[in-house]
């Protein structure tokens, strides 16, 4: 799919679906609710589907009527027998619901299109087993395919803090589900930080208590509450159009998203006004102006998602931006380090990788056939590049329906 550059910049109203993180993290939740609950603004794409199917898999009822989406929770009572759950390339789906399942008492057996396969799953592996868990490693070690069986009968364990906050978050929605609540000592730093206290705040929202710090994170025991909870749109999906705005000129407009929002993304704004666009934060919409952009020095542990996007933004900067703190990033969908590289040398940036992220030396980009590498987040980000840039062709844009499938809909949208 060729990306054609906007005629001019754009003064544009955009409004994007819901967070696909907190969606998901909202319906495992319910799931495991003592009645029925609706959620208000849900995502409909691959993600949230797989963790549906996941939930009704293992008891669950969901009713899905465009945005709002009723779910009869199990009370935490595992399904008679074993079930089996397919994460597809969901993240979220594959990190949560082994522990939550054996948490239940229950066995259930996880598995993934090829690309999740690819990805780690050992630390939660080696927690779930900690915590008294049976697990079996049905494919490569560490890796899923994997069958769990509960209950747990310790309740503490360690984990690697510096692989993905997913494998923490998994066992804090475990955590109401078990008799003693768990105790999670972190070995390392906690990465993505804010998508560890994302999932605290939602499963407060169902009644359950999670605490988050450096070293020790608890969850009190108590099941969780059902509820009617509104979920806010995805700080991930609209920092394509905050970056679309600062590399146009234009301005953009994200309705839904304020200052009060739990998504640690929202900090991307933060990067493009160190970058020089101008960013204006209301109480439920954000606004982001283009302006002369300046290359800049950046820690994106906290906000590694949008690394690609800032990438983009990066090649059309008058000088280098050096991104760090996201070593991590190398087992997501794609290498999204190496990946994003090898892309914007494609399109004739002067790009390099370093152990813990990039530089990019901008100058010199031009159009080219760009592979997404089957990343949802690399397609939607060189698109973006496409705004400003002639001939930027999206050799997979259908990967993008992972999390955001109106995604080249609502860019079309920026020419009025």
């Amino acid at each position: 799919m060729i990306v054609e550059p906007l005629p001019s910049p754009p003064d544009s109203i955009v409004r994007v679906p819901g967070s696909k993180s907190i969606t998901n993290r909202a319906l495992l939740s319910a799931s495991m609710a003592d009645g029925t609950s609706v959620l208000r603004g849900a995502l409909a794409a691959d993600d949230t589907d797989a963790m549906a199917g996941a939930v009704s898999a293992l008891g669950a009822s969901v009713d899905r009527s465009g945005t709002t989406w009723t779910v009869v929770g199990t009370g935490g009572v595992a399904p008679t027998g074993g079930t089996t759950v397919d994460a597809r390339q969901a993240g979220t789906v594959a990190r949560f619901v082994p522990a939550v399942a054996a948490a239940t008492g229950g066995t259930v057996r996880v598995d993934a299109a090829p690309q999740m396969r690819s990805r780690p799953m050992g630390p939660l592996i080696d927690a779930l087993r900690q915590l008294g868990a049976a697990v079996e490693e049905d494919g490569a070690a560490g890796h899923l395919p994997i069958v769990v069986k509960g209950p747990f009968s310790n309740s503490h364990a360690e984990l690697p803090g510096n692989a993905s906050s997913q494998f923490l978050s998994g066992l804090l929605l475990a955590g109401p589900l078990v008799a003693g609540g768990v105790e999670i000592h972190l070995t390392s730093e906690l990465v993505s930080r804010p998508y560890a206290l994302m999932t605290a705040s939602v499963m407060a929202a169902f009644g359950a208590t999670a605490e988050v710090s450096d070293e020790v994170c608890r969850v009190a025991p108590g099941g969780y509450r059902a509820g009617d909870y509104s979920i806010e749109p995805d700080a991930s999906a609209a920092s394509y159009f905050f970056a679309a705005a600062a590399i146009t000129g234009g301005r953009v407009r994200v309705e839904g998203l304020g200052r009060a929002s739990m998504q640690g993304d929202m900090a991307f704004l933060d990067v493009l006004a160190r970058m020089g666009a101008s960013v204006d934060v209301g109480d439920d919409s954000s606004v982001v102006t283009g302006g002369s952009l300046k290359g800049i020095d950046v820690d994106l542990a906290d906000l590694s998602d949008t690394a690609p996007t800032l990438a983009v933004v990066a090649a059309v900067a008058d000088s280098p931006t050096r991104v760090r703190g996201i070593g991590f990033v190398r087992g997501k969908e794609s290498d999204r380090i190496g990946a994003v590289v090898e892309e914007l040398r494609r399109c004739g940036v002067d790009a390099a990788e370093e152990d813990d992220g990039f530089t990019v030396r901008p100058g010199g980009v031009h159009g080219a056939v760009v592979d997404p590498h089957d990343d949802h987040r690399l397609a939607m980000a060189f698109a973006v590049l496409g705004l400003r840039v002639p001939g930027i062709d999206i050799a997979d844009p259908d990967c993008v329906a992972k999390t955001f499938p109106e995604f080249f809909d609502v860019l079309e949208g920026l020419r009025g």
